[in-house]
């Protein structure tokens, strides 16, 4: 029995350098739960990120209160949430997530108010 030769093909690749900036975020809030306010840090390592927003929005994903739409520079960061909304009324107690996008960066957390 002869078997069919096995033809192998090798296909040349170039490789091109770019240099890609990540981006790195970190958030968190304390206390958690908290009553009446919590303070929200991030810190960001890219320089002047375009259009950082820090948004809560409640567990039907509405937008509670815009806290920060801002250009911001390269570090640690922080903005305190009153627990009151964009009109400055009180928010119930429950769960609420705080968003933050920087650049092509996205993370959310949650936040829990306890009264």
């Amino acid at each position: 029995m002869v078997s069919d030769p096995i033809t192998i093909i090798i296909e040349q690749v170039s490789v091109e350098n770019y240099y890609l900036q990540p981006i790195d975020c970190y958030l968190s809030n304390y206390p958690n739960p908290f009553n009446p306010s919590t303070t929200i840090s991030f810190s960001v390592n890219t320089e002047n990120i375009e259009d950082t927003e820090l948004v809560i929005y409640n567990m039907k994903g509405q937008k509670v209160k815009q806290l920060i739409n801002d250009q911001l520079s390269a570090g640690q960061h922080s903005t305190i949430w009153n627990g009151k909304d964009d009109t400055n009324k009180e928010v119930s107690s429950g769960i609420y997530f705080y968003k933050i996008k920087a650049g092509n960066f996205v993370d959310v957390k949650k936040a829990v108010l306890l009264k």
